[in-house]
C-alpha cells in the first residue's frame, strides 16, 4: 500500500471490516490481559476475524475529519505477527506507510476459519459501535451451525456388523465399564447392535464411519474410501534417514498398542533432584504418548485422504501428525481455557472415544501432556500448526538439565510461565511483552532476544555455572582479549580469532551469531576505533596492532 491507497482509504467509512485508532501515546498494547484490556492489537484482530476480515490502520484519527497522526509501537512486524498467530492461529499481514515523518501502520486480518470463532483469553469478541464485547448467542450460534457434516457421524452403506472385529467390541466394552462405572452389570447384557448405539459408534443399528475407524476389521477401510484410515510409524537415524516403518490399520482401539510397541521405548538416565544417585525413566512416558495418539485419531481431517503418522527419531523425539487445521487456534488458547471445544471436526468420533475411555472432551489432554512432561523435568511437547497440519514433538531427554530442574523446583510458576521459560530452554524467541514479564519476576536475563537462565534461579538449583557460560560480558571485555593476544601474536589470521574468542562467548548465541560477534568486535576495532589493521587482503587477513 502507498500513501494515495492510505488517503483513500482514510475517506472510507469505519464499520465491520475497517478500524481506525488514533493512538495518542503513540503505543497500544499488542497482547491486551484476560481482563478489561480488551483494546489491543489481539482484541481488535480476533474482533475484525470473527467478522470476515478486514484492516485496523494504526496512526490515523478515528474521528472525522480524519488526518495522519502517526505511532511509534511495533517495530517489528515478525513479532507481531508471531504472537498474534500463536495466541489465534491467523497470519497477519502487515505493512507501514510513511507521511514525511510520520509513520502509519496497517494490518490486515484473514476471517475466522468456517464454523470456528476467534477468542480473547477464552471469549469470542464482536465489535458494537467502539466496544469490544463479549459475542451474543444469535451471532455465536449462527457461526457453529456453519460447520461441515460431521464425516465420521456418516453411515458407512456397505458396512454391517460381522465387518467389525470382534475382540475389538469386547475391549470397547471392558472400557465403557470403566467409564460408566455404574452400568458394569447392565453393559453385560446388551446385544452388540444395543451396545454399539450406546457407545455412540452405531446410529439406531447402522454402522458409521467412527465404528469402522475404531473397531472395523483391517479389511474395511476399504469400507470408507477415499478417505485414509491408516496410522504409519516410521523409524529415522540421527542423520534423518529413514530406518524402518510399518503400516497400522482399524480396528485402531487395539492398533494403538502395537504402535506403541514398536516405539524403541529405551530407559534414559539423570540425576534428579539434586540427588546423587541417578534416576532411570522411560525416554516416553506412556500416557503422553496415548493421548497424542489418540488425538491424531479424533481431530484428523479424513477428507483430506491423509495418514496419522508417528516419526521415531534416534536422537530422542517423536512426532505425531494428523491432517487438517489445529480448531482451537493456538496451543496457549487451550493452555488457558479450562473448557471443552465449542465444536469438534468428528463430534461422534470423539464421543465415541470419550466413552472408550480414549479421550476426554474438558480441553485438559494437553495440558495433561505438559504436566506429565514437567514432573519428569523433560522439555515440553512443541506443536507445529502450520500447513493445515498439526504435529507435536514429544522429547525423549533432557535439554539442559539444571534448566529442567529450575522448572521443577519453582512449585510457584503457572504452566504459563514454564511455557514460556520452557522455549527459552529451546532457544526459542518470546515476545518483546512476555521478556518483560519474566524479567519482572526476575526469571530471566540477557539482552532480547538473547535471553537465558536468570543469576536467582541459577543460584537457587546450582546452576551457576550454566548461568557464567550463558551471561554475555560487554564488549569491551573481549577486544580487550584480542588486544593483547595480538600484541603477542602479530599476524594473526581470523581463524586464529576465532580459535580465540568463540570459546569465551555466551552459550545462548548460535554458532552462527557468535561468528558474527566477532565479525563486528574486528571491524569496530579496525574501521572505527582504528587500534588494529590488516596487513593481508580479504581472503587472507593477517591482523596486528594499529601502533
Amino acid at each position: 500500500m502507498d500513501l494515495v491507497e492510505l488517503k483513500s482509504l482514510i475517506e472510507e467509512e469505519e464499520g465491520e471490516h475497517l478500524e481506525f485508532k488514533e493512538l495518542p501515546s503513540g503505543s497500544i498494547s499488542l497482547l491486551g490481559n484476560g481482563g478489561e484490556q480488551r483494546r489491543s492489537v489481539l482484541g481488535y484482530c480476533v474482533a475484525l476475524g470473527n467478522e470476515g476480515g478486514g484492516k485496523l490502520v494504526l496512526g490515523v484519527s478515528d474521528k472525522k475529519p480524519r488526518s495522519i497522526t502517526g505511532v511509534s509501537a511495533f517495530d517489528s512486524f515478525e513479532d507481531v505477527k508471531k504472537q498474534i498467530y500463536g495466541s489465534i492461529g491467523l497470519r497477519l499481514h502487515i505493512e507501514e506507510v510513511l507521511d514525511g515523518s510520520k509513520r502509519v501502520v496497517v494490518i490486515t486480518v484473514p476471517g475466522r476459519p468456517k464454523a470456528q470463532t476467534l477468542k480473547f483469553y477464552g471469549k469470542p469478541l464482536m465489535r458494537v459501535g467502539e466496544e469490544l464485547r463479549d459475542m451474543d448467542d444469535a451471532t455465536l450460534k449462527k457461526i457453529l451451525n456453519e460447520c461441515e457434516p460431521d464425516w465420521s457421524a456418516q453411515i458407512c452403506e456397505r458396512a454391517v456388523l460381522e465387518d467389525l472385529d470382534q475382540l475389538a467390541i469386547v475391549t470397547a466394552r471392558e472400557n465403557f465399564k470403566k467409564k460408566n462405572l455404574r452400568l458394569p452389570e447392565e453393559v453385560g447384557t446388551w446385544s452388540d447392535e444395543t451396545f454399539l448405539d450406546k457407545a455412540k459408534l452405531s446410529i439406531k443399528g447402522e454402522i458409521t464411519n467412527a465404528a469402522i475407524l475404531l473397531l472395523g476389521k483391517p479389511e474395511s477401510s476399504s469400507l470408507i474410501l477415499p478417505a485414509v484410515a491408516q496410522i504409519t510409524w516410521i523409524l529415522k537415524g540421527e542423520d534423518g534417514q529413514e530406518k524402518d516403518y510399518e503400516h497400522f490399520s482399524p480396528p485402531f482401539l487395539l492398533s494403538v498398542d502395537f504402535v506403541f510397541q514398536r516405539i524403541r521405548n529405551l530407559k534414559y538416565r539423570y540425576i534428579k533432584d539434586g540427588s546423587l544417585f541417578p534416576e532411570e525413566v522411560d525416554m516416553y512416558d506412556s500416557r503422553v504418548i496415548r493421548e497424542a495418539l489418540h488425538n491424531c485419531i479424533a481431530h484428523q481431517d479424513y477428507s483430506l485422504h491423509g495418514r496419522v503418522q508417528v516419526v521415531e527419531s534416534e536422537s530422542g523425539y517423536l512426532f505425531l501428525s494428523n491432517e487438517g487445521g489445529f480448531l482451537p487456534g493456538s496451543v496457549e488458547a487451550v493452555i488457558q481455557t479450562d473448557s471443552p471445544q465449542q465444536y469438534y471436526r468428528n463430534k461422534l468420533l470423539v464421543d465415541a472415544m470419550v466413552n472408550l475411555n480414549m479421550i476426554d472432551t474438558i480441553g485438559s489432554g494437553i495440558k495433561k501432556m505438559f504436566t506429565l512432561q514437567k514432573q519428569r523435568y523433560f522439555p515440553l511437547p512443541s506443536y507445529d500448526l502450520s500447513n493445515d497440519k498439526v504435529v507435536v514433538k514429544i522429547y525423549g531427554k533432557v535439554l539442559d538439565l539444571n534448566y529442567a530442574r529450575a522448572l521443577a523446583q519453582h512449585k510457584d510458576l503457572t504452566l504459563v510461565e514454564i511455557m514460556l521459560l520452557d522455549q527459552i530452554q529451546k532457544r526459542k524467541t518470546i515476545s518483546k511483552q512476555n521478556a518483560k514479564y519474566l524479567k519482572e519476576k526476575n526469571l530471566i536475563e540477557g539482552r532480547y532476544p538473547n535471553l537465558y537462565i536468570s543469576h536467582v534461579i541459577a543460584k537457587t538449583t546450582g546452576s551457576l555455572a550454566q548461568y557464567v557460560k550463558n551471561r554475555p560480558f560487554q564488549d569491551q571485555h573481549y577486544k580487550d582479549i584480542l588486544l593483547e593476544f595480538l600484541k603477542r601474536n602479530p599476524g594473526s589470521s581470523r581463524g586464529e580469532i576465532d580459535s580465540l574468542l568463540i570459546p569465551t562467548l555466551s552459550d545462548i548465541l548460535t554458532d552462527q551469531q557468535k561468528k558474527n560477534k566477532v565479525t563486528n568486535l574486528v571491524y569496530n576495532l579496525s574501521k572505527k576505533e582504528k587500534k588494529i589493521k590488516n596487513l593481508g587482503n580479504n581472503r587472507a587477513p593477517k591482523w596486528e596492532l594499529n601502533i
